[in-house]
């Protein structure tokens, strides 16, 4: 009997080993990973425009592949650089560094962009906008993580019009990371990735494609029927085109101070991003060696044509629409490259955005432009020098933070906190006012308390923040922003697609912070360094 038990035993053992074995052998690493960031991507755009999407785009990755409808950013504020670091680190800015796309550096008494770099210069061109590297980044990304892995032979490229969504995606060991450039009209580098311009590239360069878009008027791209018109065209709460007009037909100005600021404010900057991205997989062979490669895209125009002209505009509409019809082209030119179970993607965004002012008071509905109502740095410098004779208390207010003169003695500088905390706590606008110092013994709901101890870097924040109400945000009435913990701001859509993905949908709640573990997971290699995020299971099982 006892010899029957671990025979038994045995071939159980050895039956789950078998499969293990087999599970492991047929999910095969994929030639290459396709990173997507669509900047400004609310979730539920997924939804909004899904019955005008074609099949093969959007659709595809949503109805073929895996979607986490419940996903979460997990800190504030809600900025592009902090979205991309967070997505490839699989951290927050706490662990990460990267607060936002502009900080106030207390030490070195100075704003400090995200990406500068000025021991560095540019590749590819003379100008200003090619001193950039991930040098601010604190952690490791995914794609430095499979770089270590695969003996550094992984290629990892990142593409994008913003320096900051090509450069923290690619991580610090890229093999390159490119940029669009607003003096040349073409993509850019630096020396911290290369010495010497890749031929392919500038080739690519060479076509001006951005200049031959240029060429026509924007029009849309489908007949007015099959937009949704919440909004008339010229509503008066957008923006204008740089150098244009706020409706269509938008005209491409010759104002060379404006060219290239409306050429990304329009659908074709993701057009050139699409076309970037397959000149880097023809010319630096990706997906064809022994090493799974990582080609780090990210689309910018979406988050220039939202700020400009808001959330129910027929421009943002057709950006979207043209982004999908582009989409389609893409994933079959990867089925075609590499075989369509030999690629992964992951789909996702670096925040969402808020409606705008005007729409929201067009439709009765609560929030607003607090510029238009209340001059918040004038506001706080007048209470501080009336009740307090202080000059120079308040150094800087950014990022929903203010920052004072911390070498003030500790009696006048807590009378100091609570004269502007008790203040702006009055204001109708605000829904809390904290000292990040007592964040911890503040009555905010935990959720906004963690989000802000999660954005909180002892290094490089203020010493108050101030929480807005919904639907209120630091922008005047024409265009919109975001940054808020608020769901507008912060859910995201994820999707993941292709290579070892099933199709299926995941309600429960996950977050930003959980996509580079996941990735990690289906590479089989090590999460970030500074990574808080959980796997994803059901992605992975």
């Amino acid at each position: 009997m006892r010899n029957a038990r671990f025979l038994v035993c045995a071939l159980l053992v050895l039956g789950a080993l078998t499969g293990f074995a087999q599970k492991n052998k047929e999910q095969k690493k994929p030639k290459i990973v396709v990173g997507i960031v669509v900047d400004q991507m609310r979730w539920d755009y997924l939804h909004t425009y899904y019955d005008r999407f074609v099949s093969g785009g959007f659709k595809r990755l949503f109805d073929g592949g895996y979607s986490c409808e419940n996903t979460f950013i997990p800190y504030v504020p809600t900025y592009t650089s902090a979205g991309h670091a967070s997505v490839y680190t699989g951290s927050v800015p706490a662990l990460h560094g990267i607060v936002a796309n502009y900080w106030y550096n207390r030490h070195e008494k100075r704003d400090v962009y995200c990406t500068e770099d000025n021991s560095v210069k540019g590749v590819g061109s003379s100008s200003k906008y090619g001193r950039m590297s991930p040098k601010n980044l604190w952690a490791t990304t995914v794609t430095d993580e499979l770089r270590i892995a695969s003996g550094f032979q992984s290629k990892v490229i990142g593409i994008a019009i913003k320096d900051r969504g090509a450069i923290l995606p690619a991580g610090h060991s890229a093999n390159a990371a490119y940029w669009f450039d607003n003096e040349s009209g073409g993509f850019i580098s630096s020396s911290y990735y290369m010495n010497d311009f890749p031929r392919w590239m500038s080739d690519f360069n060479n076509q001006k494609l951005a200049d031959k878009y240029m060429m026509n008027d924007w029009n849309l791209l489908y007949p007015p029927g099959k937009y949704r018109h919440l909004n008339e065209d010229s509503a008066y709460f957008e923006n204008d085109l740089p150098g244009g007009r706020n409706h269509f037909p938008h005209r491409f100005t010759q104002d060379k101070k404006h060219r290239y600021e409306a050429f990304k404010t329009s659908p074709f900057g993701n057009t050139l991003t699409f076309e970037a991205a397959k000149a880097a997989i023809e010319g630096e062979k990706l997906g064809s060696g022994t090493a799974t490669d990582f080609l780090a895209l990210s689309f910018s125009s979406t988050d220039y044509v939202g700020h400009t002209f808001g959330t129910q505009s027929l421009e943002l509409q057709d950006t979207y629409l043209r982004l999908d019809k582009e989409m389609e082209g893409f994933l079959t030119y990867l089925d075609e490259k590499f075989g369509k179970d030999n690629y992964l993607i992951f789909l996702t965004s670096d925040h969402g955005v808020t409606h705008t002012a005007g729409f929201l008071n067009k439709y009765k509905l609560p929030g607003g432009a607090l510029r238009e109502h209340f001059q918040l740095k004038k506001y706080v410098s007048d209470i501080v020098k009336n009740n307090l004779k202080m000059e120079d208390a308040v150094i800087k207010i950014t990022n929903d933070q203010i920052f004072l003169n911390r070498s003030l003695p500790a009696a006048e500088l807590a009378v100091l906190k609570k004269l502007i905390i008790d203040s702006l706590s009055a204001q109708p606008y605000f829904s809390n006012v904290v000292d990040l110092e007592r964040l911890s013994e503040s009555s905010l709901p935990t959720i906004v308390k963690e989000r802000i101890l999660n954005g909180f870097n002892q290094y490089l924040s203020g010493d108050i923040q101030y929480v807005f109400r919904p639907g209120w945000y630091d922008y005047g009435m024409r265009g919109t922003k975001h940054g808020a913990w608020n769901v507008y701001d912060a859910r995201i859509p994820l999707l993941f697609y292709g290579a070892n993905i099933k199709a299926g949908k995941l309600y429960r709640e996950v977050y930003m912070t959980d996509i580079a573990p996941t990735v990690a997971a289906l590479l089989r290699v090590q999460a970030p360094d500074a990574s808080i995020g959980r796997v994803i299971e059901e992605v992975v099982d």
